[in-house]
């Protein structure tokens, strides 16, 4: 399961959002990119540990999300492969980010620690 992240306004912004890049997730098994699609916000995984279930390259969430505060952003998030939508808070802290994804009216909840390894306003993306 991509879980995942992001937005606040791209439109005549100077310099990437904190969440924009590739991030690596902290269990080893993913790398995703961060960048807008259209009105909202992809997370696409750019790599898969391979014997990783039910993730593969190219698999994306749609994010709908708004800042909060620094570095806050929540919102919703749409998952087209599984047809499923989360509730969703992104926390980003300098080169780290939490993603915490919940189902079922908030009851069930999964975070994700991220690392950043690129950065999409670097690498020209």
């Amino acid at each position: 399961m991509i879980s995942v992240l992001l937005a606040s306004g791209y439109a005549g912004m100077a310099h990437a959002a904190d969440y924009d890049g590739e991030w690596a997730r902290g269990d080893g098994k993913a790398r995703v990119l961060v960048a807008p699609c259209g009105s909202d916000i992809c997370a696409t995984n750019t790599w898969i540990k391979p014997g990783t279930p039910k993730e593969k390259k190219g698999d994306r969430l749609v994010m709908t999300i708004k800042r909060d505060a620094d570095g806050v952003y929540s919102g919703s998030a749409f998952d087209p492969q599984r047809d499923m939508t989360y509730k969703l808070t992104l926390t980003v802290n300098g080169n780290s980010m939490t993603t915490k994804g919940c189902v079922v009216a908030g009851l069930i909840c999964k975070g994700v620690d991220w690392t950043k390894i690129a950065d999409t306003a670097k690498n020209g993306l």
